[in-house]
């Protein structure tokens, strides 16, 4: 009996990249205007620290280096083809996010004073692309036991999902912004997984 899974992928990617047209087409409107005002803890500096604190974990600054380690140790280990995956594959993700944001110039919202320093466009959000692609991926990729890497999967999207929320909560992105990172960085994802495990000759192992 044949595999569905090629279905179901395609199915799945049909699905992200139709999110990320809808957060593209329909964003910085009423509703997304709603819940950002919804989500801004301008007035609430508990909440605010503490999304200061989360959204480090999605900058580049944080998760380069942390691919970047995983990447050299799990070459060094013999893994070649999975550590150039993650690396290269993620850093040209990362590349792709950056060509979104100048290419379809979307501005930040400024209906509140932004909580944290930012210095470039809001579509779609880094933050959130940069967690789901490197977490998700880290988590698909370096655990082989299914029942362990189920409870890495879950802890990887929950992390991924804080992320994203820690954005506009801090004001510095519409919430479709964040919806466009998820779609994108889980996609880019799917790809640097199925890329793990096929590596392009015998010569170089997995």
């Amino acid at each position: 009996m044949k595999s569905n899974r090629p279905v179901a992928y395609s199915l799945i990617a049909c699905a992200l990249a139709l999110a990320w047209l809808a957060a593209f087409l329909l964003g910085t409107g009423d509703a997304d205007l709603a819940l950002l005002q919804a989500l801004y803890a301008g007035d609430r500096p508990i909440l605010a620290d503490t999304a200061r604190l989360i959204t480090l974990l999605g900058g580049w600054y944080f998760v380069t280096p942390l691919v970047a380690v995983v990447a050299l140790i799990v070459a060094v280990r013999g893994r070649v083809w999975l550590g150039l995956v993650l690396f290269v594959g993620t850093s040209v993700g990362r590349l792709l996010i950056e060509y979104q944001k100048y290419e379809l110039g979307r501005l930040r919202p400024n209906e509140h004073p932004h909580l944290v320093t930012v210095h470039n466009l809001s579509f779609p959000s880094g933050h959130s692309a940069n967690a789901t692609m490197v977490y998700l991926t880290l988590a698909l990729t370096l655990v082989d036991d299914p029942r362990k890497r189920f409870r890495w999967l879950i802890a990887a999207c929950a992390t991924a999902l804080f992320i994203g929320l820690s954005r506009p909560v801090l004001g510095v992105h519409w919430p479709s912004d964040v919806v466009a990172g998820w779609s994108f960085g889980l996609l880019w994802s799917m790809l640097l997984v199925w890329l793990s495990r096929h590596p392009p000759s015998r010569g170089v192992r997995r």
